[in-house]
Formats: structure tokens, sequence, C-alpha cells
């Protein structure tokens, strides 16, 4: 599903990822998770996701603060720990900011 975004400007955080060979059953269920946490924060606009061989995630807020709570929340950060341990082999997240967006 594409995220209903509002007029720019906003922040996009892109986070781009490379599956561990650990098929870890926790992993699905943590990034459920993450996705319905992420909609609770104050800031949150939306999210978009696709998986192959490289998974890609684009989660839009509307301030670079908002970003930074997400990044340090709680249960965020024990995520990322996880996957550093255990469920990505490289990953890596750029924040950008929409000037423009269109579509139909």
């Amino acid at each position: 599903m594409i995220a209903q975004t509002p007029k720019p400007p906003y922040y996009a955080v892109i986070f781009t990822s490379v599956r561990s060979e650990l098929d870890d059953e926790d992993y699905e269920a943590m990034a459920t998770r993450m996705v319905e946490l992420a909609s609770q924060q104050p800031g949150f606009l939306g999210v978009e996701s696709a998986r192959e061989d490289v998974g890609i995630t684009v989660s839009y807020w509307d301030s670079l603060e908002a970003i930074k709570r997400w990044k340090a929340h709680v249960e965020h950060r024990e995520a990322q720990r996880l996957g550093l341990e255990r469920w990505y082999s490289t990953f890596k997240t750029r924040i950008s900011r929409v000037e423009r967006d269109y579509g139909i």
C-alpha cells in the first residue's frame, strides 16, 4: 500500500537491508510490531515496504525531531540491536527531506 502523505515538505527515512542467512521466526513479529509502534508516534505520516533480495522500508515523518524520538524509542532500540546481532548482514539508513511528490 502506498502511504498517504501530506503536502511537502516532510521527511523520509529509507531503511535498506539484506537479511542474514539466519531464518529467525521472531523477525516478522518484530517487523510488524515496529510498524504498529511507529504509527503511534507523534509525527509519523506513513510507511511503505518491499522485500526481495534487498528489503526497503520507507517511513515518513513530519520533522527531524520526530525521527530522532523514534530512533531513541526503547522498543525500537531493541529491534535495532537484534538487527545488528541477528537479522541483517548489511543495512543502510538514509534520511531525506521530501520537497515534491506526485502520482495518481
